[in-house]
């Protein structure tokens, strides 16, 4: 999102977005921002526009990103860090005590700003000056498209939340009440697929790379209605983004050869990403605001290097981290012997042990870090601001392989189709055909996707959290989704989420 990063720093000096811990019903002071006096031409409505993009950064940017907290709570990971009480909230996640006090409010409310600001560019922009009619339209799309995968995220990580489609006033904030998942999904549905109608097939990479395509909002489509258990819609969607399995789709999509190279620095757009969170080093990122919204560097490789990190013999030159996001002993013997295993695991504990490397263990720490987002040492700012929250690593939140993976299970895990579409994400890695099945399809996943915030929602989606997670304190009935913050109860007609 080369473009729309060079505009971000404008929009947010224009606006002076609140912070990011802002309840999400404080919206007067945002509506005199965006009022009457703005989105008179084409140039505002693009900044609002990019504002409404700027709360991607949610999957990796600040301590409450969406990726180091959902590792958290999944078989694969423990919150790690420096201690039992470094973020309550991610600690309470990772041992199932969270509940409306500790959860980072953030996780609601940056969401909620998203939508805020998608509503109010869909309201404003029929009356916008603007000569091209099918920019217009496409800035609509784009907005409806960002609004249905904030509620995307919402609702699957709080399930019973309010359904706002309008900036709210003084007038109507107060009153607004919960409004029932399968609203809130048929209003993702609705929003994608009138955008997938007007959205291009490809955007210009040098340009507006990070900008959404009909295949972005198809492949997010796809995942919604995978997510509802309709698993044919969901199958036919999923199909025409990722073409034929192993080859080139009709919007460029293709697996790269060689998944280590998902995860290199300098390799942002490439044919594997259909969705991904952009970042930044050019941001200068401080300790003041930190977290704040208007923040552009990926914090999550700093939360995932391990303490104190030096080395002493043959191993890689990494800054230090913060020791957050470790795997655990189950997940490193159900990878060992993988061929994605280096790219996916730092072996800590084998580097010290041979003399190569020291470290610091951190709370929980198993030695095993998360090699697919550690900072490198070419990475590190050098400029202003604190090196540590300017690194400028992208991430993904849908790639090809997620997609290939849930089309196989959309098919319900057998057919010709859904064999050839695990057999291309087995073979990019060299390793032979197996029979499909649902079992072998969620191994699959669990070896491609670790570490990219994704188990958690899979063991929830598929009935296996209980089972997987009891030993953690993991609870059925309850656990499944998040406490709604107390802060969000308080004065307004929300209710509690069952159980807590």
């Amino acid at each position: 999102m080369k473009i729309f990063k060079f505009y971000t720093a404008s929009f947010i000096l224009l606006f002076v977005f609140s912070s990011c811990n802002k309840d999400f019903l404080e919206v007067e002071p945002k509506g005199q921002f965006l009022s009457e006096n703005y989105y008179a031409d084409q140039t505002q409505a693009f900044s609002a526009l990019v504002g409404v993009y700027d709360v991607l950064r949610k999957n990796s940017g600040g301590f409450e990103n969406m990726v180091a907290m959902m590792n958290a709570g999944s078989d694969d990971h423990v919150a790690g860090g420096g201690g039992s009480s470094d973020g309550a909230g991610i600690q309470g996640f990772s041992n199932f005590t969270i509940d409306q006090v500790i959860i980072p409010g953030s996780f609601w409310d940056d969401h909620y700003q998203g939508i805020f600001r998608a509503n109010t560019l869909l309201q404003k922009l029929p009356e916008t000056q603007m000569d091209n009619e099918a920019l217009r339209a496409r800035f609509g799309a784009e907005s409806k498209t960002l609004r249905a995968l904030y509620y995307f995220n919402l609702v699957r990580m709080f399930k019973n939340v309010p359904l706002i489609l309008e900036p709210l006033t003084s007038n109507n904030m107060f009153n607004v009440t919960q409004s029932t998942p399968e609203n809130v999904y048929a209003q993702i549905e609705k929003d994608l697929n009138e955008a997938i109608a007007v959205l291009p097939l490809t955007v210009p990479v040098a340009t507006e790379g990070g900008r959404l395509t009909k295949g972005t909002a198809q492949a997010i489509l796809g995942k919604v209605l995978l997510y509802q258990g309709k698993g044919a819609q969901a199958a036919a969607i999923l199909a025409e983004v990722n073409g034929t399995p192993g080859g080139t789709s009709q919007y460029g999509y293709k697996l790269l050869s060689n998944f280590a190279d998902l995860w290199v620095t300098s390799n942002k757009f490439n044919s594997e990403y259909i969705l991904e969170c952009t970042h930044s080093s050019a941001g200068n990122s401080d300790w003041g605001w930190w977290g704040k919204g208007n923040d552009e560097g990926n914090t999550l490789n700093v939360m995932v290097g391990p303490r104190s990190y030096a080395v002493t013999g043959n191993a890689p030159d990494l800054p230090s981290g913060w020791s957050f996001n470790v795997f655990t002993q189950d997940f490193y013997d159900f990878m060992k012997g993988d061929p994605r295993f280096e790219a996916t695991v730092f072996d800590m504990k084998a580097l010290e042990t041979s003399g190569d490397a020291t470290y610091i263990g951190g709370y929980q720490n198993s030695g095993y870090f998360l090699n697919k987002f550690l900072p490198r040492r070419a990475d590190v700012r050098t400029g202003a601001g604190a090196s540590e929250l300017n690194y400028k690593q992208n991430t993904p939140i849908i790639r090809l392989a997620d997609t290939y993976l849930m089309e196989a299970e959309a098919l319900g895990g057998s057919g010709a189709r859904a064999q050839a579409l695990l057999d291309a994400v087995r073979s990019r890695v060299g390793l032979a055909s197996v029979p499909v099945s649902l079992a072998a399809i969620k191994d699959e996943r669990r070896r491609e996707l670790a570490g990219e915030g994704h188990r958690f929602f899979d063991l929830v989606r598929w009935g296996d959290a209980a089972s997987k997670l009891s030993s953690r304190g993991f609870k059925a009935g309850k656990n499944e989704i998040f406490p709604i913050p107390i802060r969000e109860l308080n004065s307004t007609k929300l209710v509690q989420n069952p159980n807590y």
